[in-house]
């Protein structure tokens, strides 16, 4: 995903124009870009439910957690974004899209996913929902009989 663009017409969305941004930064890899979309109080669910770095689904809150999070879930692969549409609405975005990562032992995964990103008034990420299935992320990453 590069620099995706407003649709013709629409009303320039700060929520939208974040989202872009932190999806373009973790397709990069550029880490510091990544964490310079959030708020400090930012709350990341993703996916929504829970996962091994948040086993209760209350979100990652924060810096610190958000920083763990790019260190334990994105730096260590290769991701990409295929962008089905966006769908901004006052200060949140959802975006359709498929997701490919390449895992660092090589093996791909592909899946379709909801995220909504919700802005604060300095147009910054407070909230991210990733709703996508944890399961076949988990079974590459564990290996063949895992899950």
């Amino acid at each position: 995903m590069d620099n995706v663009p407003e649709a013709p017409g629409m009303m320039p969305s700060p929520a939208l124009a974040v989202a872009a941004a932190a999806m373009n930064a973790v397709g990069a890899g550029d880490r510091a870009q990544w964490l310079a979309c959030f708020a400090p109080d930012a709350v990341v669910h993703d996916p929504v439910g829970g996962s091994p770095l948040d086993p209760e689904g209350k979100g990652l809150h924060g810096r610190p957690a958000l920083e763990l999070f790019w260190d334990m879930a994105v730096a260590p692969h290769k991701v990409a974004f295929e962008i089905g549409a966006m769908h901004p609405a006052g200060d949140e975005v959802a975006v359709v899209a498929s997701v490919t990562t390449r895992l660092n032992t090589g093996i791909e995964v592909r899946y379709d996913g909801v995220f909504t990103y919700r802005v604060n008034q300095a147009g910054l990420i407070s909230s991210l929902k990733a709703y996508w299935d944890l399961q076949p992320m988990l079974a590459a990453l564990n290996g063949p009989g895992s899950v």
